[in-house]
């Protein structure tokens, strides 16, 4: 039986570029060579694409190589000589976090090559990008949400209750946020959160538990990986900004399964579920959410591609659910191909 032809996209132009090549390292464990030939394709921090043996430390030595946008000839098109190579994919597995990686645009070209891909479309991926549009999405479904404003920067802001958190409205992790606890803080943290992004977020700070959801599947064909919980020592969780994330955060470590009673467990699923149907996704997102003490569950945010490294929260959850990272990709490449 003829392997599988896979393209797996990785690296990328924004700011979560080395968290993308850590993802693509630990794919590259778990894949089985046996029912797929992979095409590694990476994007260096300037935009450009390279074709390589694999994501490991010389991977931007690699070949120049396009996606070819023509479904006449769906694939890659790989500079070798002066001249043009074609290699067919069979689907293509992007492993990109934040901007121009799940906010639509790698899923829009792909759209437009023909070829399938894994996770979310170019809607959904949009639509999950962008903090408050997912709030006003959810809240119509029903699903609770915190208050929230948009700003930009240089905006006379009045009227607030602090503490409340300052964020980017369209970017991934924690980059660009700050908890505020007075007016005077203010200015700074929109300031802040500009740099990454023209419209800011301001929210409630939500009392309660930081939990998340792994999410796997379409429609009504929905896996969810077992709950996490955020265990914080002091401060607020901001994921990815450690300086070796592989050893710990200095104020968070992650309880998998949650040490929540059943009932709320399940209740965490559900709502996962609803957002995710909610927000149109299809794939896999991971949801995260709040738990309040009186065990209402409220919308955090939906990341369209989550971290696959070695200490990411997607892989764990599914892992403690029964499923391998191995195992994992077998799902998600299926699931873009059915």
């Amino acid at each position: 039986m003829a392997r599988i032809k896979v393209g797996i996209v990785f690296g990328g132009v924004s700011e979560e570029h080395p968290v993308s090549v850590k993802s693509a390292r630990e794919v590259a464990k778990h894949l089985d060579a046996g029912k797929y030939e992979a095409f590694w394709i990476g994007i260096t921090r300037d935009g450009a694409w390279k074709l390589g043996d694999g994501p490991g430390e010389d991977w931007a030595a690699g070949r120049p190589v396009v996606l070819s946008p023509d479904r006449s000839v769906p694939g890659l098109l790989v500079l070798d000589d002066g001249k043009y190579e074609t290699i067919g994919l069979d689907v293509v597995l992007p492993v990109l976090h934040g901007k121009l990686g799940e906010d639509g645009a790698i899923q829009g070209l792909l759209e437009l090559s023909g070829i399938p891909y894994a996770g979310c479309d170019v809607q959904s991926s949009a639509l999950c990008m962008d903090k408050s549009l997912a709030y006003v999405v959810a809240a119509s479904a029903g699903i609770a949400t915190p208050q929230f404003r948009t700003v930009s920067a240089g905006e006379n802001v009045d009227g607030l209750t602090y503490p409340v958190f300052v964020k980017p409205a369209r970017s991934g992790s924690s980059f660009g946020v700050s908890k505020v606890s007075t007016k005077d803080e203010l200015a700074a943290a929109i300031g802040a959160a500009a740099q990454y992004d023209s419209k800011v977020l301001i929210e409630e700070a939500v009392a309660g538990s930081e939990v998340g959801c792994a999410v796997l599947g379409h429609g009504s064909e929905l896996f969810t990986g077992e709950v996490d919980r955020v265990a914080l020592s002091h401060g607020f969780f901001r994921i990815h900004q450690e300086d070796s994330p592989e050893s710990g955060s200095e104020n968070s470590t992650f309880v998998v399964p949650a040490d929540i009673p059943a009932e709320t467990r399940a209740r965490v699923q559900e709502t996962a579920k609803a957002i995710y149907r909610a927000l149109g996704c299809g794939g896999l997102a991971r949801v995260d959410m709040f738990l309040t003490d009186d065990g209402t569950v409220v919308l955090n945010e939906v990341n369209t591609l989550p971290g696959l490294t070695s200490y990411s929260r997607y892989p764990r959850m599914m892992a403690a659910a029964g499923v391998p990272l191995g195992d994992l990709i077998d799902r998600i490449v299926a699931g873009a191909r059915r």
